[in-house]
């Protein structure tokens, strides 16, 4: 199933918006993650754990779970398919699993903003650094996969391919034959 070029277009560009927002969103966060972890304020160490919930609630998950979504119709709707090259099956893979550890840790990330809103001095509290760092790096390696494709076809993909291949010689031969 192919899309017309002005729709493949359209989903394309929306699925870049949504990945590169994610990532922008990620390091915000990751930013905040460190002033939570690192900083010498009570104040400024509370905030920060309030402003990493709603990064997570508000731009993170909405943005990932978008992206997911948009690329799986982009890869339904065009020449790469979704089953049909590692990279993509790769790609796919890392994106659900991020998505996955991200609405798991979001609960994480509430309790410690509610907590640092609750308590006298919350710059004892752990922070999620090995999370955010973690989920940049699968980022970055998504976006690694995207602008390299590496090749190698499924065995899905190959043999998709050769039908391809084979129905062409066939349309040739009967066209040529006319």
């Amino acid at each position: 199933m192919s899309m017309p070029p002005r729709l493949r277009k359209a989903v394309l560009t929306a699925h870049v918006i949504t990945s590169v927002g994610w990532l922008g969103a990620v390091f915000a966060y990751l930013a905040l993650d460190v002033t939570a972890v690192t900083g010498q304020d009570p104040s400024t160490v509370r905030g920060a754990y309030a402003a990493m919930e709603v990064t997570v609630r508000s731009a993170i998950v909405p943005l990932a779970l978008a992206s997911v979504l948009i690329g799986i119709i982009n890869a339904l709707g065009t020449p790469w398919g979704l089953f049909q090259h590692y990279w993509v099956l790769v790609k796919l893979l890392l994106t659900v699993v991020a998505t996955a550890v991200l609405l798991i840790e979001t609960r994480t990330v509430s309790h410690l903003a509610e907590t640092a809103a609750t308590i006298a001095d919350p710059r004892g509290l752990p922070g999620t650094l090995p999370h955010s760092v973690g989920g940049l790096v699968v980022l970055l390696l998504i976006v690694i996969l995207s602008v390299f494709k590496p090749k190698g076809l499924t065995r899905y993909g190959w043999r998709k391919h050769e039908e391809q291949r084979h129905n062409g010689r066939t349309q040739n031969t009967t066209v040529s034959a006319r």
